[in-house]
């Protein structure tokens, strides 16, 4: 399954009866990025006529997937266009494992993210472990669902290399992962469909769809976690692939000559200077909640811990300002850590990167955290799992 990025909300549709299912995608992915939407504006955004609109929402009625109600403006002229709404039936478990931890949660069909547990372990889960983890949380996060309520698949956001046509981790370092499979054996654990991508793909999906990169064409994201730093980069509205779907892997950039080794064997990665694990050990603290994490950094008044905070950020404003003067981005999002990190001098990141990207190519460039926070990676990896559902309504559920 492809992570790229999905097709802009406002391709047109088709009215013939043999475009049907394509139709009834169109509609269903519109409702599903962009939330409740009248007839009126459907029809407008798809460019379909308004009895196949109907024709259309009265079916993904019928598969229990939207429902209508009635406008209630006194100033609306003439008959009020129905409003179509999702309905809550139809969910996806999200799965991220991490060095210390497997995060699972359940997200609704329009990216909300319905519950989320993170089960901390002592050491980097194997896979056998985590799929026995998400065997167990799952069990447990499904039990109060109502009976009409399905789950349709499981996606799930890996912090490697992932062949992402069957699942298979070709590389994941910090989880001492090499060539094992896990989309397969969690299918097999939950009896459902299970696919698998790269964390930071996955993150940038998200963002686009729902966060800070709405209506951005070009973009380079970084995530932070316990494992290290991932990235993506959007071109033209296009995710950056690479020959054999493995671009992006922009923690392993390098940035000091002299540096440490880093997991993948090299010295001197971006990751092994800008690390969670060096900021965690000068706060003296075991790893926190996102939220905690932000306001342990701005709080942060001890000498010490500014001056890793300041070291960690102009490293990273060096290589945003190489990653700048390579893509010429319109957009930099920081996930994870880094957007706690960010939070922590705004402004010594931004004059950094201007320091050093290209002439005047950071000038404009917009410099942001991710909108989604601790909810990222649940609604990125949930999207792998829609994606068949969202592709075809009809033939996945009827």
């Amino acid at each position: 399954m492809s992570v790229e990025q999905p097709a802009p909300l406002s391709r047109i549709g088709n009215s013939n009866d043999q475009a049907r299912r394509h139709n009834l995608s169109t509609v269903l992915t519109l409702l599903h990025h962009s939330g409740s939407r009248t007839r009126a504006e459907l029809t407008r955004a798809t460019g379909l006529n308004r009895s196949t609109i109907a024709a259309l929402v009265g079916e993904l009625g019928d598969l229990g997937l939207v429902y209508e109600t009635q406008q209630t403006d006194p100033g609306t002229v003439g008959r009020p266009s129905p409003f179509v709404h999702l309905t809550d039936r139809l969910l996806a478990v999200a799965v991220n494992p991490d060095l210390d931890a497997v995060t699972i949660g359940l997200v609704q069909l329009g990216g909300r993210v319905l519950a989320r547990v993170r089960h901390e372990t002592t050491r980097a889960p194997g896979i056998d472990e985590t799929v026995a983890i998400v065997r167990r949380e799952v069990s447990s996060l499904v039990a109060g669902l109502a009976d009409d309520q399905v789950v349709v698949g499981v996606g799930i956001a890996v912090p490697g290399l992932v062949r992402s046509s069957d699942g298979v981790v070709t590389l994941a370092p910090h989880l001492l992962w090499n060539d094992q499979p896990l989309a397969e054996p969690v299918a097999e654990a939950l009896g459902i469909p299970a696919f698998a991508a790269n964390d930071a793909q996955l993150g940038l999906v998200a963002e686009s769809l729902f966060g800070a990169g709405r209506g951005v064409e070009d973009i380079v994201y970084l995530n932070g976690s316990t494992s290290g730093i991932g990235g993506s980069v959007l071109v033209a509205g296009n995710a950056l692939r690479g020959a054999q779907g493995y671009a992006g892997e922009l923690g392993h950039t390098l940035v000091n000559s002299d540096g440490v080794t880093c997991f993948c064997g090299k010295s001197g990665c971006l990751e092994t200077e800008v690390s969670l694990a060096r900021l965690l050990d000068v706060l003296g603290t075991a790893p926190v909640d996102g939220d905690e994490f932000d306001r342990m950094l701005v709080a942060a008044a001890d000498d010490t811990v500014r001056h890793e905070i300041d070291r960690q950020l102009d490293v990273l404003s060096t290589a945003l300002g190489n990653f700048v003067s390579i893509f010429n981005p319109s957009s930099i999002i920081l996930g994870g850590f880094l957007g706690s990190l960010y939070a922590a001098n705004p402004e010594r990141l931004q004059a950094g990167i201007r320091r050093a990207s290209f002439g005047s190519l950071g000038d404009g460039v917009t410099l942001e955290r991710a909108q989604l926070r601790t909810r990222l990676l649940m609604v990125g990896a949930a999207e792998l799992a829609f994606a068949p559902v969202l592709a075809d309504p009809a033939g996945a559920l009827g």
